[in-house]
This record gives structure tokens, sequence and C-alpha cells, in this order.
């Protein structure tokens, strides 16, 4: 329920609706207010709203006023307020809020402070619509600054967009902005839209509405060995008054400026660095440029140190920089004209003529001449050389075991070999089995080199020269070096069990001897099929022409094939089991042949190429037929069955016999060893028996003289015991009596320096209290001491009190002392004495 008595205090108001009327009222304390029927209220008593000094409040639907400031009423006396509308108000006196008016709160806050704006800071401002402040017009959506230090007072026709802080531009730097809008920079120019300018004032800079910071450029430091490219983006005039063009490009150096900053028509396209050339430096530069600093293009300049320059914009150099060429004795320049020139020594030159210069001396080619090469005298070794063309005749000539220094028109020729003779040369034998040698890789060769191969000892190498149209032969050890024309013959031999043809790739032939082996299939008259496994013993037989040896090219498979064949015509006259009797002589019958008497020849000789063999192994006889082979088995089991059965009864019979032997030696052994046995126990009793005496005797004879000597030792002992127990006893009391001794000494001195102190502490005190009483009756006086004997008693309390004396007795030392007229006879007649 309401109130219908309400007491307002000072600074309060309240809104009470009037029902018959529907009007809200604002009434403010103090007061009191006695509320009627038909009244109600709206706002409970509220305290006035306080604004502080350098604050401010916002009012929502504020009402309108009158030019005095009063309220605007409407004919029912009905405050009128403009809706939607905010006002700010300031520090002022306490005021209430109307009705229908609202005091907004704005981050959690109804009451704000005064913003400072700082120096070098500034509040970006925007009108919601228009307004005039003092002269100046503001139409919806302009923006502008509030610049500090100051304070701001807000509108609420104006908010505040952002808070914006000075950029500070340090030595060397420079401030990139763009122009948002068309305006006006501090320097007076005018910038149109996306124009970009830089600011280098040093300091603080707060830009304006229209301007935008990009970014900070860094000023680039010039030294003596750097220097900065630039290019124009577009036509302007630099910070040295030069008109540059779109696209051009030149150098800042340090001559110019110790720092620069790029302008924004300015690419930093690259640092050039100094280019320093020294007494012996020297440098090719392509495309220099002329006074104007203009390129030639196509045009090359050679610079010679000392010197040190910066390359201009399309200036560059054409292999860097280069020293000076020393050449020694031994080495010379292959020099080619370009254009017509005169050399070192003054000759005329033509384009496309070619010279050389000799060592010792220092060049420095010209633009004319171009440094085709430089040459080297090679010192080749006996075995040792080089292939030369002349580009001139297209002669083409081997240069061995001399120092050789290459002419104007020669040059060094490169000889190509097959693949196959680039692999064979890299192996040590000069041979390749292509089934069980693996690949290798090639080491890459020198080809203007001379091909080299060394012939193997009892080996022969067959070279075959294509422009002479004839081969030579060398046998080893030696070392065979090609001619420019020359070509290896590669041998091409059968290998592999059974052979195989181009199985071995060889650039020698071994003489041997050797051996080979091969499979051989066989069959006999009643057509029993084998095949012979058999090693040749192998060499060849050199006879006045040496190029008979390479007649045949594969003489393993040529000698393989003709073995074959006449050891098969032989075994097909023999029946199975005559050959298997007599397969060797069969076999070197068939091969070596026999003379007139009978006999088998000792070698085979191939009249072809000199190849002579001279044994034959044959290492094993297999049957090619199943049956054949299990029937020849099953008799060789037999056979090795019964060897074996017959060896195992005599083997049995000979363990029998030594068995025997040996359980007649084992017995006799037994017997022989029994009695030694027996003897040996006798032996042992009667050792024992002497040992068991001498030992009952020993054990006696040293009782008896163990107790005697342990009776005298035991006498002894008890002996020096009592000495000893004597001589402690005498310590002993020696010392206890040195002991109580000095014992009394520091008594006795301990209780004579106490009682001397007793009697200097006694002494002492009662020379200070006679020192303190004579000086006390000193400073009394005797008229003092005198009025204290005629006084009172309670005078004379007194007195001895102020005087810090309780009380005092004078005598003579002769007379009785009254103990109870003290205090009033302090003075006696017959003098003072204490």
């Amino acid at each position: 329920s309401e109130q219908n008595v309400i007491r307002l205090k000072q600074n309060q108001y309240v809104h009470i609706l009037d029902n018959n009327t529907n009007v809200t009222r604002l009434e403010i304390g103090p007061h009191t207010i006695t509320r009627k029927d038909h009244e109600r209220i709206v706002v409970t008593p509220q305290q006035f709203i306080n604004v502080p000094p350098r604050h401010y409040c916002r009012i929502l639907n504020p009402i309108n006023r009158n030019e005095d400031g009063s309220p605007v009423k409407d004919d029912l006396e009905q405050v009128q307020r403009k809706i939607g509308e905010e006002e700010i108000r300031f520090a002022q006196d306490p005021f209430p809020l109307y009705p229908g008016e609202e005091l907004m709160q704005v981050d959690g806050k109804k009451i704000h402070q005064l913003k400072v704006v700082e120096r070098n800071t500034a509040l970006l401002l925007r009108a919601k619509r228009d307004f005039v402040d003092g002269k100046q017009e503001f139409k919806a959506g302009d923006e502008w600054l509030f610049k500090g230090p100051a304070t701001y007072k807000p509108r609420v026709e104006v908010e505040e967009k952002a808070k914006i802080t000075s950029t500070i531009i340090n030595p060397n730097e420079a401030l990139k902005l763009r122009a948002k809008a068309a305006c006006t920079d501090v320097n007076g120019a005018t910038r149109q839209v996306g124009e970009e300018w830089l600011v280098s004032t040093t300091g603080s800079y707060l830009p304006a509405v229209e301007e935008e910071i990009v970014g900070k450029v860094k000023a680039r430091i010039l030294t003596d060995k750097v220097a900065l490219q630039l290019e124009a983006l577009k036509t302007f005039t630099d910070v040295f008054g030069k008109k540059r063009h779109a696209g051009s490009q030149w150098l800042v150096t340090s001559k110019d400026a110790s720092s620069h900053i790029p302008n924004v028509y300015e690419k930093v396209v690259r640092e050039v660095p100094l280019t320093t050339l020294t007494n012996r430096n020297w440098c090719l530069v392509v495309d220099p440029v002329d006074a104007n600093l203009v390129p030639r293009l196509g045009h090359k300049e050679i610079r010679k140190g000392e010197a040190s320059f910066f390359l201009q914009p399309g200036e560059r150099l054409e292999g860097g920089i280069q020293n000076v060429m020393v050449l020694a004795a031994e080495e010379a320049l292959l020099l080619k004209a370009t254009m017509s020139c005169k050399d070192n020594e003054g000759n005329a030159r033509s384009p496309g003529d070619k010279w050389m210069i000799f060592g010792p001396c220092d060049f420095v080619p010209s633009v004319e001449i171009e440094v085709l090469e430089r040459r080297h005298a090679m010192a080749l070794d006996e075995n040792e050389g080089v292939y030369v063309k002349d580009n001139k005749t297209g002669q083409i000539r081997s240069i061995i075991g001399e120092s050789y220094m290459l002419s104007p028109t020669e040059e060094l020729w490169e000889k190509d070999l097959p693949p196959i003779v680039e692999e064979l040369l890299q192996r040590p034998s000069g041979m390749k089995h292509t089934i069980k040698d693996a690949a290798q890789s090639l080491k890459p060769r020198d080809r203007t080199r001379v091909v080299r191969f060394s012939v193997q000892h009892n080996a022969a190498c067959q070279i075959y020269d294509y422009q002479a149209k004839k081969s030579r032969i060398v046998f080893g050890p030696d070392l065979v070096l090609l001619g420019p024309d020359e070509q290896f013959t590669i041998f091409s031999l059968s290998g592999d069990k059974p052979k195989t043809p181009n199985v071995i790739k060889a650039l020698q032939l071994l003489l041997g001897p050797d051996f080979m082996t091969d499979y051989v299939v066989v069959e006999t008259s009643d057509h029993a099929k084998l095949q012979l496994k058999m090693s040749y013993n192998w060499s060849f037989h050199v006879g006045d022409d040496p190029k008979k040896l390479f007649a045949i090219p594969d003489f393993v498979g040529a000698a393989c094939s003709h073995v074959a064949s006449r050891v098969r015509g032989a075994v097909a006259a023999e029946r199975f089991d005559s050959f298997h009797q007599n397969s060797a002589r069969v076999i070197r019958c068939a091969i070596f042949g026999v003379d007139e008497a009978g006999k088998v020849n000792n070698s085979y000789e191939f009249a072809a190429n000199g190849l002579q063999l001279t044994n034959v192994d044959i290492k094993s006889v297999e049957p090619v037929d199943q049956k054949t082979r299990d029937s020849l088995q099953k008799s060789v089991q037999m056979a090795i069955e019964i060897t074996t059965k017959s060896k195992e009864a005599a083997a049995r019979h000979e363990a029998d016999r030594r068995e025997q032997e040996a359980k007649g030696h084992l017995q006799r052994q037994v017997i022989k060893d029994k009695a030694n046995a027996e003897k040996s126990r006798m032996d042992f009793l009667r050792l024992q028996a002497e040992t068991e005496e001498i030992e009952a005797a020993g054990t006696a004879t040293a009782e008896a003289k163990a107790r005697a000597e342990a009776a005298a030792i035991e006498c002894s002992s008890e002996l020096e015991q009592a000495k000893l127990k004597a001589r402690a006893s005498k310590i002993t009391s020696e010392a206890e009596l040195e002991q109580l001794k000095q014992k009394q000494a520091a008594e006795v001195e301990f209780q004579t320096k106490m009682n001397a102190l007793d009697v200097q502490k006694a002494r002492e005190l009662a020379e200070i209290e006679s020192k303190k009483f004579s000086d006390t009756v000193e400073s009394i006086g005797q008229e003092t001491l005198k009025s204290i004997s005629e006084a009172g008693p309670e005078m004379q309390a007194r007195l001895l009190e102020g005087l810090g004396l309780k009380g005092y007795l004078i005598t003579d030392g002769s007379s009785p002392i009254n103990l109870f007229n003290t205090a009033k006879g302090l003075i006696g007649p017959g003098g003072a004495a204490m």
C-alpha cells in the first residue's frame, strides 16, 4: 500500500500521478505531501542528480525550456518533452528529473568524466546531423579532429569514432601518407584521392581526417662503398631538383647525400656495391654509359686498376673482377681477334686471326681481343702421350715422351673407343666373363691422352691400323700405346660348361699353358649314351709367323668342337662294358692318336693356329639314359657292399684276436698288481708301528719340557707383577701427597688474597664514607649545623631529608651516646669528632 504522507528532504523529489487529469507532476523537497485518494506515486522519493565539476550526464527525452530556463507546459500543465532526443548536462546545481526524463546509463555508468585529450593525440569526431558550432557549420557525416591538449565536451550531434595518436618521425625516417579524399597537406600542397606522399619532418605528426598512414619508410644509409639504384615509377622531380622520367634509373651515392629516403615515386632496385680494382685487377664492362649516363648498348669497355667505381644502371660486369693473367715460362694464351686491331707487338690483326703469346709476362686483354684458352706445356713421360689435331691440314698425330706446347692451329683431339674396349681397359687382365663378372661403373677417361694397355706375360695383343691397312702384334710383357688410327682386336671366346660362344671378351690372347673344361655326350655301339666331363691342358706354339695365332678368332670353341667330334667317333665303335673298362685309353687315343708302335702320342697340335693339347683329364663319366645309370649304379653299389662286408669280417676277426690278447694281459696285470699291493701294505704296517712308537716317546718328552717351562714362566710373571704393583703404589702415594700439598697451598693463597681484598674494600669504603661526611659537613657549614641543633624535631627531620640523611650522630669518641636524645644534641659543647 502507498504512503499517504510523503516527507521529502532537501534535494529530494517525487513524481505523483493525478488519476483524474492523468497528469504527472513533480514535487521537490523539503516538503511534506499528503497524498489524495485519486493520486498515485509514480516515482518514489529520489535524490537530485548531482553532476560534479568536469563531469557530465546524458538525459533521454529532455523537457522543453523557455528562454529563462523554465519548463514549457501545455494547457493541462503537463511538461512538454523532446521525445527520442538526448541532452547532455554538465556540472551545475543538483537538479531533479521531470516526469518522462531518464538518466541514461552508458558503459555501466550514469555520470561520466569529461575526456582529457593529451598532447599529440586527437579525437576523431563525426557529425550525426547538421548543426552549427559558433561560426562553423557541420553537415551530417562530416568528420574532423579535436586535437589536444584540451578537455573535450561532448555534444549530442557528435559521436566519437576513435582516438588517434600522433606518429613519431625519427631522424632518417619518413611517414608515408595516402589521401582518402581531396585535401591540402601540412605543407599547403593539394592532394588528390589515392595520392601518396612523404612527411620527413622530425617530430610527431598527427594525420588529418583525409589522410591515412601507409607506413614508415626507413632511410637508406649511403657510404663510400654502397650506392642506391633507383627507378622512377612516374615522371617527377626528386629531392635533388632533377626531373626523372618514368622508367628511368639512376644512382644515389654518398656524394649526393649521406642517407636517402626513397620517394613514393621511386623504386629501390638494388644496393650497388663499390667495384674496386687493384693494380693486378681488370674487368670487362658491358653496355657502358656515356658522359650523359646513357647506356651504349652493344659496346664493351675494359677497365684496369687501380680504380674504384659504381656500376651505373644498365652496366654489368662480364666474368666479374678478373686478375691480370700472369704467364709462367711454360704457359701461353691463345688469342683471337674479334675486330681489326693490333697486338702487343704492334702487328695488325684481322677479325678471326688467332695467335699466341708466351710467358713469362703479364697480359690484360682488350675489347678487340678474345682469350680462347690458357695453354700449358705438356710434360709427357716416355710412356705418356696426347693426340693432337692440326686444324689447317686435318692431320692427327700422337705426341709421346716429350714436353710439347700446342701451336695456334692445333688442338687436343679426343679418341673414341667402343664401349666394350673402354670396359676391358679398366679391367686388370683386359678380359671379361659376361656371365660371372658383374657389371662395374666405368671411370671417365681423358680421351685426349694416348690409350695405354699393359700386355701380360706370355700373352699377345693384336692392333690394327685402319689408315695403313695393316696390323701389328705385341707380345707381353709390354706396353701398348695406340696411335690415332689404331684399334684393338677384340677376342670373343667360348666359355662356361658346356662351351657357349661369345662368353669371354678379351683384348689379349693368353698363350698358356692353361686348361679348359667341357662336357661331351657320346653314344656307344650298344646305344648307351654317356656324358663325359673332360679337361684339356693347352698352350700355343709360336712359330715363325705370329699372325697364325689369331687365325681362329674363337680357338676355345673350335678346339672343343674338334676334340668332341674325335671322341664321339672313337666311342661309337666301342661297347659300353669295353668303354667303361678302358675309357681313358679310348679317349686319349681318339684325341692324341697313336704312332706306328701303337703308343699314344704325347700331344695334338692344330696346324691353323699352333694350339697344342698336351693332356686330357677325364673328370667324370655319367650315363645319360636313366636305366643305364640305375644298372650301373646298382652294380657299383653291389661291388661296394661285397667289399665292405669282407672288410668288416676281417676287421671283426682281428678285433676278437686283439680282445683275447688284451684279456690275458689284463689278468696277468691284475695278479701282479695284487702282489705289489700286499707287499706295499706290509711295508705300510711296519712303518705305521714305528711311527706310533716315535710319536708316543715324543709326546711324553714334549709334555715334560712344557710343564717345566710353564712353571718357570709363571714364577717370573708373579715376581714381575709384584714389582710393578709396588712401583704403582709408590707412584700413587706420591701423586696424592703432591696433590694434597698443592690443594692446601692454593687454599691458603686464595684465603690470603680474599682477606686482603676484604681489608682493602673496608678501607676504601671507610675512606669514601669519611670523605662523603667531611664533604657534607663542609658543604653545610658550621652555622647550618648549629641551626640544625637548635631546630625542633620536625625541622631536623626535614633538614635531614633535604640533605639526603636518615640520621647522623656526632660524638667526641669518649662520651657515651644517648640514643634517646640524638636528634636534639647533635652538637656537643666539647667539639665534634666522629
